[in-house]
């Protein structure tokens, strides 16, 4: 695939099956690496509180990556200064689709005045959020189903002097004009 084009957009009601599909197949390819398969299969199961997903679409600033019409990717802003979500399909890694995702939410964060962006990583996504200027601020182990999971939670001051420049940015996605 030579330079494919993505559209950014917001998130629909009827987007979650895609969206519930490529958070478990990113899950089990991308992060095998790094989790076993127990923790995989722990983790893939949250998809099943249908309600909790459905909260995240109507409740939080969440957007999708697409190209030619399939949801590539997906991110979620809850708050101001939280960092949902982050996953991009396992045929679209390395091609900018994480980094234009993540600009739009650090960019709707500043909109809303943060002066400071949380996140909890797993051990897959780290390095991407410190190439982007955050720090680990602590390594987390969180027990469900009798399955210790390690994540990290991570943070990062976002610096006025860039938030001007990138409110102007933010305008052409509001005009509903951000393709890469």
């Amino acid at each position: 695939m030579t330079d494919p084009k993505f559209a950014i957009r917001l998130a629909k009601a009827e987007d979650l099956a895609a969206i519930q599909q490529l958070f478990v197949d990113t899950i089990r390819s991308v992060c095998s690496s790094d989790y076993n398969e127990q923790e995989i299969a722990v983790w893939v199961s949250s998809i099943q509180n249908i309600a909790r997903w459905n909260d995240k679409l109507t409740s939080t600033y969440f957007i999708v990556a697409e190209h030619e019409a399939t949801i590539v990717g997906f991110a979620s802003l809850a708050d101001k200064e939280y960092f949902d979500l982050l996953y991009v399909h396992k045929d679209y890694q390395r091609m900018g689709v994480a980094h234009k995702l993540y600009t739009q939410i650090e960019l709707e964060a500043i909109k809303r005045k943060a002066e400071i962006l949380n996140v909890e990583v797993s051990k897959t996504a780290i390095g991407f959020f410190e190439k982007m200027g955050y720090q680990v601020v602590a390594k987390q182990s969180n027990v469900k189903k009798d399955v210790a999971i390690v994540n990290y939670k991570m943070s990062k001051k976002l610096d006025s002097q860039e938030n001007v420049h990138q409110e102007e940015n933010s305008k052409i996605f509001e005009r509903n004009e951000l393709n890469f």
